[in-house]
């Protein structure tokens, strides 16, 4: 006598291929974003990416352009120093000097100083 052990579904037919869902179009932001980007790099944008959001983060992902590296690379922008100045001046009080060197302690220092 041959004993076999029942698993349940483990012999079982295929159930069929599940539904794949419709790709989601690209958003409006997204797109304003892939022009920019071929704009400035002089490149023509295929229209097809438009049509699928994953798609084209993809494409941006890989064409957008890369973080400044290097000496300066950590000193704050020019809008955040405007934007520091600013509040120092509504604030009477000065920006510490160090902020000016790192971005880091720059934007910690506006978010402190914000006025609500």
């Amino acid at each position: 006598m041959q004993h076999q052990a029942t698993l349940p579904g483990m012999f079982a037919p295929v159930q069929g291929v599940l539904a794949i869902e419709p790709a989601v179009p690209a958003t409006e932001k997204q797109i304003a974003f892939a022009k920019s980007i071929a704009g400035k790099m002089g490149v023509t944008l295929p229209t097809s990416l438009f049509t699928n959001r994953t798609s084209l983060s993809a494409w941006i992902d890989k064409h957008k352009p890369k973080p400044p590296t290097g000496q300066f690379a950590n000193y704050p922008s020019s809008k955040q120093v405007q934007f520091a100045e600013r509040i120092a001046r509504l604030k009477r009080r000065e920006v510490p000097h160090e902020c000016f060197r790192d971005k880091t302690l720059m934007s910690r220092w506006i978010d402190g100083n914000k006025p609500r």
